[in-house]
């Protein structure tokens, strides 16, 4: 019989599912190539391949079946995902539309050749980021853009406030995958959309304040409290809003500072200076990237201090997630200091989670490393850091401890698995 390919889940799946990948229909121990293409909003093409060998009976499962080389080598059944990499240099795989699915296209060659075997079999599967019964909202709340998502099904779901980095903008794929497991996600944008500011200047607390009364005032939002999930500058801020403001129970920082970073942070008569920085310090790689991340300023030294965040004054826990390998900034030091810190205050020591070979760019799972992009707040191709086959790993483990978390400290039950496409 001719070979086929088996997909599982079949036609279609949400981003973060496992997808299984098969051949059938080999001949025994017949060398093949398996290559993957996808095209992102902006036309950039992405691609992957991966060398394999049939068993004896002329089918191959890449959960079983090592790569013999290629885009990457050994078992590794979702490397034809995150393995992907970009036609344009320093691109970064995100989602800019979450209503559309990302079309991925998987190819079967015959021999070792990436581009010259004969084409034996071809498969064409849908990722989507808006998972069954996710419902999307867009919110034009007093000043607050956001979208909210919303789970299927009646009730009122766990409550979280997600927030990106400096890039600004509404990033919308981490909310739109997170709401498919169970939680209510604002996806906040605080700078570089519709009528907010253009650029990242003065923050006013406030705002972010109103946010987590619109989240409490929903009927679709289980009180009395919300979680937050920040990363990069995201994750600073975060901090600042759980150490200052009511109602947040539960706090989730990928990669984030102890201090205030950036611009200056206003709330009420209160001013926290942003951590400064020397870029005397900044380093370039061989490739010529920049290496950022002995530029910023210690936090405990003075006057540095004065922007460290008091984050003994928040209500509820902390989760760190932490690559050891980031190098925008030295996440993995900030989050001794938040230890430190809570510890000398009589508070519970944070939960902190550290992964070798990990950089800066902590995405939901499959989406491929990125190890170097162009800034958008610098304009400048900036090194992150990681081993892709590390980093990948540690994307897919943090994203099952953040469900973890939030299921345990705003829901107050372990974690429940919910139906996939």
């Amino acid at each position: 019989m001719a070979p086929t390919v088996l997909l599982e889940p079949a036609g279609r799946s949400c981003w973060d599912e496992p997808l299984r990948i098969a051949v059938r229909g080999l001949t025994p121990e017949q060398p093949v190539t398996l290559r993957t293409a996808l095209s992102d909003e902006k036309a950039v093409l992405f691609r992957a391949h991966a060398r394999y060998r049939a068993d004896a009976g002329g089918e191959l499962d890449l959960a079983r079946a090592p790569a013999l080389g290629g885009s990457f080598a050994g078992l590794e059944p979702m490397g034809l995902l995150w393995a992907l990499e970009p036609d344009r240099p320093l691109w970064r795989l995100l989602k800019r539309d979450v209503q559309t699915p990302f079309v991925l296209e998987l190819e079967v060659l015959d021999g070792h050749e990436p581009d010259g075997g004969r084409l034996l079999a071809r498969a064409v599967h849908e990722r989507h980021f808006l998972p069954p019964g996710v419902r999307r909202v867009p919110v034009r709340a007093g000043r607050v853009r956001a979208t909210l998502f919303l789970p299927p099904g009646k009730g009122r779901f766990p409550g979280i406030i997600d927030l990106f980095g400096s890039g600004g903008g509404l990033c919308e794929y981490r909310a739109s995958l997170l709401a498919g497991h169970g939680f209510a996600v604002l996806a906040l944008a605080y700078f570089r959309f519709e009528d907010l500011p253009e650029y990242l200047s003065d923050l006013h607390l406030e705002y972010f304040e109103e946010a987590v009364d619109f989240m409490l005032q929903h009927p679709k939002v289980k009180g009395p409290s919300v979680g937050l999930l920040g990363f990069s500058k995201g994750g600073d801020l975060c901090l600042s809003m759980a150490s200052l403001l009511k109602n947040i129970t539960a706090t989730v920082l990928i990669n984030a500072c102890v201090a205030n970073t950036i611009v200056p942070l206003y709330y009420k008569d209160m001013v926290v200076p942003d951590l400064g920085s020397d870029p005397t310090k900044q380093k370039t790689t061989e490739s010529g990237l920049l290496d950022l991340v002995d530029i910023w300023n210690n936090p405990l030294e003075k006057p540095n201090h004065q922007s460290v965040i008091p984050l003994e004054k928040a209500q509820g826990p902390f989760l760190f997630i932490v690559g050891m390998d980031d190098h925008n900034w030295k996440s993995g030091y900030y989050a001794h200091i938040a230890c430190e810190r809570l510890q000398a205050h009589g508070k519970d020591r944070a939960q902190v989670i550290y992964y070798p070979e990990t950089g800066h760019c902590i995405d939901p799972p499959y989406f491929p490393p990125s190890r170097a992009s162009v800034h958008a707040l610098l304009g400048e191709a900036v090194f992150y850091g990681g081993e892709p086959r590390a980093h990948s790993r540690a994307q897919v483990d943090a994203w099952q401890q953040i469900q973890a978390f939030f299921q345990k400290y705003l829901n107050d039950e372990e974690p429940v698995k919910h139906s996939k496409l």
